[in-house]
């Protein structure tokens, strides 16, 4: 007898499958009874609130979690100095949008070689003045700044770069020294435009602050500090299709809503796989999907997934309760009491299990059954 869990899909990725390796008969039997006790574990009742199992499953373990918030890994595992644990995950359902960003990036074929991939590794890494220069002083006499260059051939674009930032200055050189005389040429002036100079981008790719390459199996793979993903995709030698950034926002808005889900699933998952949690990938998929179903990429809290929710008591029963209570009543918003935690609140049966059907008994037909037994 097959299982309801073997649906059709199931049933002829199984007979694909056996056809392929030539399993027959005992073999194929006791095969399709393993697969059906496996996908039996996973079927939920009808009515079964799936939310509520996906948030336990996920919280329960991650409470328990290793409290290492961070670790300064080796340049064979990771470059930057990386959240872990349950700040990351925290990280990763608020959405937010400041925290360690870093990068994966696979070369295509042709360029899988050491050499070639530190020349691109040294071509990408954003270089500022401050990292092309030996020395930098304010002559306090001349009023003007003093940048000692480690290589003359690199002051015209110094120039450029400095005239393109700052308009009312002027630029000088003599052998490998650059001069820079703002209109302003107060002391205080002066060190804040010392300041600015140094910080100015140069050369490489804006974002990417640090790369470092490291060998992963047959390929050369470039890790970095920082990420443009942008600019990235427009390197001739990168493999565009795995390139691999953990900031949620700039996949979303490069490659789309669908990137942006898989990207949150990808780094809660490896997140927990760290600390050495197995959770069920379905329950990380539902909140995936949660976050992005609509469109956007949002955040599990007040401002997001809770913040938007239709019931006015859901809404209150979270978070800033006051607030949304006297905007409904401001407003005339009504509740259906269509989900569980506002009919819990009314003290109501929830629409869930057998709380989703209406049964009515008749009690004479019930008597009169029990008296023909």
């Amino acid at each position: 007898m097959i299982l309801m869990a073997l649906n059709e899909k199931l049933l002829k990725i199984f007979e694909e499958y056996c056809a392929k390796r030539g399993i027959e008969g005992r073999e194929k039997e006791e095969k399709l009874k393993k697969l059906e006790e496996y996908a039996s574990r996973y079927i939920y009742e009808p009515g079964e609130a799936i939310g509520i199992i996906a948030a336990q499953s996920i919280s329960e373990p991650a409470t328990q979690m290793t409290m290492r918030s961070y670790t300064l890994a080796s340049q064979s595992d990771r470059l930057s100095k990386v959240t872990q644990g349950l700040p990351r995950l925290i990280e990763i359902f608020d959405a937010r949008k400041t925290f360690e960003k870093n990068m994966i990036i696979y070369l295509k074929p042709e360029y899988n070689e050491k050499e070639k991939a530190k020349e691109v590794a040294i071509r990408i890494k954003a270089q500022k003045i401050s990292d092309i220069i030996k020395s930098d002083s304010v002559n306090l006499i001349d009023l003007r700044i003093e940048l000692e260059l480690e290589r003359e051939s690199e002051k015209e674009d110094v120039k450029k770069v400095i005239l393109k930032y700052l308009k009312s200055c002027d630029v000088s050189f003599r052998e490998n020294r650059v001069f820079v005389k703002p209109a302003k040429d107060d002391v205080k002036n002066l060190r804040k435009i010392r300041n600015k100079i140094l910080k100015l981008h140069i050369n490489g790719i804006k974002g990417i602050e640090d790369v470092v390459v490291v060998k992963e199996e047959d390929d050369w793979v470039l890790q970095t500090v920082g990420t443009n993903m942008k600019k990235l995709l427009q390197v001739k030698e990168v493999d565009i299709k795995r390139i691999r950034s953990n900031d949620v926002h700039q996949v979303y808005e490069i490659l789309g809503v669908e990137a942006a889900r898989h990207v949150i699933l990808h780094e809660a998952k490896e997140t927990l796989d760290e600390q050495g949690l197995d959770i069920d990938n379905r329950h990380l998929m539902l909140l995936a999907d949660t976050m992005t179903f609509d469109g956007e990429v949002k955040a599990v809290g007040r401002y997001g997934v809770s913040g938007k929710k239709s019931s006015v008591l859901a809404k209150a029963n979270f978070e800033e309760t006051k607030k949304h209570l006297i905007n409904a009543s401001f407003y005339g918003e009504t509740d259906a009491l269509d989900g569980v935690i506002e009919n819990i609140l009314v003290g109501q049966i929830a629409p869930i299990g057998t709380g989703m059907v209406e049964l009515t008994i008749d009690m004479n037909k019930m008597r009169d059954a029990l008296k023909k037994k």
